[in-house]
């Protein structure tokens, strides 16, 4: 009852928040990274989320024990569903098999939300986690329970990752149709796609499964057949119903074998190309020169000319590739958000919210760029197949904006989390001073004030973190092996200490950057600094900081906008 509570508690502590609009995942298999280690890259992205790391341990429970569902997004209880003996630990996105799993909300035909339904999509993950061993199981859990207790969200691309294998499986509801106090279409509709070994793949809220095989009975099987699922020939998996009931809500009349599941649940507008699919064209068309061709579909100007759901990059893909992918701010394109009047004088990425405006009845938009100011978290789930699970699954974790922060290693067999990324330790309107929250998005905020100069500080001291991360981590493989040997718990409390330190001892570095920001750039000035200290006067004093001029665009702007009042009269 004890663990029963705190998972309660806990569901409790994360359902404080608004759907999850605004994420990004990139997906990569073990044939298209340095390593042959699998990834799978997670931005949560929320104006009203607290960055913080989730962890559930492995639990037994009394037979015909009822787990409550609250809703990720408002603290609603939805009801009970039956709790399994056995669960795994979870911490993040992750659980101690090397199981990751991660989402985009797309949202999808909002007369499909089934205001009836139990499962809400951070129960559809947390609670999978804490079931399945495997990316197949997984989806087979996932679906199953959405169609037990019926699927409360709107759609979602859900994106699902173990050593072996990476999937994305999009699910929406089915609506609410009352009959005789019953929904007759609880459930959900869906498709799982598994992504081929030695490709990528990416989504960001807009719905990317489009024409997939019908059931063949050796790759494409449909629900009446989920138990071939565990064939590893099947590649891909549906809703017995997914074509049928499009046919039936009139959402499509077409042959069987061109059905879309995108077109026909989520079809792309305008901001679904730009504000969404123009993230994975950005990452797309960095790692495969063939993906500037969808330039035109990404800035929204042509809608049909749709980007495939995975790709080949021209060369294998590691660790730090998907960190830098995942501190994109469209640099290089036509998108740049470094560029134009809108980045202010200091070339800041960042567009603050809303997402549009208004000049004369006409709306212009505002850039949805990868790293974004309102995350709360951001990880890359790095599962490696030639380890043992406790050891080869790594949560790599951050806070707040991708750009600005630094990610620490977690294995996924620890037992504890830092203090600094507890549950509980602030919130968005508690300020703590030991949480790694408030102390990154510090930073963030110094950076943002003055972008060009600062970033380039902080940059400084993420790679220096990041590099030493790396570096430590073969060192604990190789200590955690040998130990596993002979003592597997003592193994596992190794790996928990370092995790725990590790991270402790970054957040200590983030706060001395933040110190460091704050003398430099008090008052618009930029005090000297070399070999990494301020520099003074032969006698002591503080030298004179620099304070460069605007750039001549900007300058020019304010010209026409108050030359005359600020005209220098000789």
């Amino acid at each position: 009852m004890k663990k029963l509570l705190s998972i309660l508690v806990l569901f409790a502590a994360l359902a404080t928040v608004k759907p999850a609009s605004g994420c990004t995942n990139f997906l990569v298999t073990k044939g298209a990274s340095t390593d042959g280690s699998t990834f799978l890259s997670y931005c949560f992205d929320m104006h009203t989320h607290y960055g913080e790391l989730y962890f559930w341990p492995d639990a037994t429970y009394p037979e015909g024990t009822m787990l409550p569902i609250i809703e990720w997004d408002t603290y609603k209880p939805l009801g009970e569903i039956k709790q399994v003996r056995q669960t795994y630990s979870v911490v993040g996105n992750m659980n101690e098999h090397s199981l990751a799993i991660s989402e985009t909300t797309f949202g999808g035909r909002k007369e499909l939300a089934d205001s009836t339904g139990i499962m809400d999509y951070g129960a559809m993950i947390f609670v999978t986690l804490q079931r399945a061993k495997n990316a197949r199981e997984a989806i087979k859990i996932m679906t199953e329970l959405a169609n037990e207790y019926g699927y409360y969200s709107g759609g979602e691309s859900y994106s699902i990752c173990d050593p072996n294998e990476v999937w994305i499986l999009e699910l929406i509801g089915k609506g609410t149709k009352i009959v005789n106090s019953k929904n007759v279409n609880k459930g959900a509709v869906w498709v799982a796609v598994r992504i081929p070994d030695g490709y990528v793949a990416a989504h960001a809220n807009q719905a990317r499964i489009r024409t997939f095989p019908l059931e063949n009975g050796k790759t494409s099987i449909s629900s009446k057949n989920m138990e071939k699922i565990f064939n590893s020939e099947v590649d891909v998996v549906y809703a017995h119903d997914v074509i049928s009931f499009a046919k039936e809500a009139g959402y499509y009349n077409g042959v069987d074998k061109d059905f879309s599941f995108s077109d026909t649940y989520h079809p792309v507008t305008f901001s679904g190309a730009r504000a969404c699919e123009a993230r994975v064209w950005s990452f797309f068309k960095g790692i495969n020169s063939d993906m500037m061709k969808y330039e035109s579909y990404a800035t929204g100007h042509d809608l049909t000319n749709r980007m495939p759901l995975y790709i080949k990059a021209d060369k294998k893909l590691s660790l730090e590739d998907i960190a830098a992918w995942m501190r994109d701010h469209y640099e290089g394109s036509v998108l740049d958000t470094r560029a134009g009047m809108g980045s202010g004088p200091y070339g800041l990425p960042y567009r603050w919210r809303p997402g549009s405006f208004t000049v004369d009845g006409r709306k212009y938009v505002k850039e949805r760029t990868i790293a974004t100011q309102q995350t709360a978290f951001w990880s890359i789930a790095q599962c490696r197949s030639w380890m043992l699970n406790a050891i080869g699954g790594i949560l790599w974790f951050g806070v707040d904006d991708a750009a600005n922060s630094c990610l620490t290693p977690i294995y996924c067999s620890t037992t504890s989390v830092p203090e600094a990324f507890a549950v509980g330790n602030g919130d968005l309107l508690t300020y703590s001073d030991n949480s790694a929250f408030w102390t990154f998005s510090s930073v963030a905020a110094k950076a943002y004030a003055r972008y060009d100069s600062v970033s380039v500080d902080i940059r400084k001291v993420q790679q220096e973190l990041e590099r030493k991360h790396m570096a430590s981590v073969k060192e604990i493989d190789k200590k955690a092996l040998e130990l596993y040997k002979t003592s597997p718990e003592e193994a596992i409390t190794l790996l928990t200490d370092f995790s725990v330190k590790t991270a402790s001892n970054m957040v200590d570095r983030w706060k001395e950057l933040d110190h460091f920001l704050l003398v430099r750039y008090i008052d618009g000035g930029i005090k000297k600094v070399r070999d990494g200290k301020f520099e003074r006067t032969p006698y002591g004093r503080t030298e004179y900081p620099m304070q460069p001029q605007f750039p001549d665009k900007f300058n020019r702007v304010i010209v026409e906008d108050e030359g005359e009042t600020l005209k220098y009269l000789d």
